[in-house]
């Protein structure tokens, strides 16, 4: 099966929050993408509401025909409330700090193993699947499934910086740490700096990739190519 395509949906927010008012619309943006074909829809809320807001994701809710991701960092209360209220097929776990520009790196999950383990149940007694934003260590990899984890995201950033010297040397460790996911039974996502250059040599190289999620290349992509042409361009690069 190709992987899925969960479009973020987050900068189409910056613009709008960029002048005010409505302009452009983020929920007919998330109607439109399912339109175009993405698999699912993402948004990452953060506290400060600088792109998506609280708002946005409960109205999201409302009108999504495809899966639901909300990414975020599950130690802000108000974060784990809107997760329960709304309940997406999938909530994603990242370690952000509180005003960080973008995410950086992924879970601890030895050193924060414990911690993980009691947010994770949380979600998952509300029916809720779970995925962890994890760099690509096989030992970070094979911990997260002691914490009762779903899924993991490969964070990939470094591939992404690493393509266009070495690919090779760029999959190397992700191609790794797909095998300790294998290995331990976790389903598999991926996201960061993915775009229409390096995503098919990734998507074809990782083993049982379930999922990526892709925001700011794609919608920079569709300035130019426009959104539904821009979606199946990257769409085409999964199959």
């Amino acid at each position: 099966m190709a992987t899925k395509l969960s479009v973020n949906i987050n900068k189409i927010a910056t613009l709008r929050n960029s002048r005010g008012g409505n302009n452009p619309d983020v929920l007919q943006a998330a109607i439109d993408c399912q339109l175009f074909g993405a698999d699912g829809i993402t948004v990452h809320p953060r506290p400060d509401e600088r792109h998506i807001r609280y708002a946005d994701v409960r109205d999201i809710k409302k009108i999504i025909t495809t899966e639901f991701n909300i990414e975020g960092n599950p130690t802000e209360d108000k974060f784990v409330e809107l997760v329960l209220e709304v309940k997406p097929e999938q909530v994603t776990l990242v370690p952000d700090a509180l005003g960080q520009l973008t995410s950086d790196h992924g879970w601890d999950t030895i050193k924060q193993a414990k911690y993980l383990r009691e947010i994770i149940a949380v979600f998952k007694s509300a029916g809720i699947r779970v995925s962890i934003f994890v760099d690509p260590v096989a030992d970070m990899v094979s911990a997260a499934a002691d914490t009762g984890t779903d899924r993991v995201e490969l964070y990939t950033e470094a591939y992404a910086k690493g393509y266009k010297a070495n690919k090779e040397t760029a999959i190397a460790p992700y191609i790794i740490a797909a095998k300790a996911a294998i290995d331990n039974k976790l389903g598999l996502n991926a996201g960061h700096d993915l775009d229409r250059h390096n995503l098919n040599f990734f998507a074809s190289s990782i083993p049982n990739l379930a999922e990526v999620s892709i925001g700011h290349a794609l919608i920079a992509d569709a300035l130019y190519y426009g959104l539904e042409n821009t979606i199946q361009l990257f769409k085409r690069q999964l199959v």
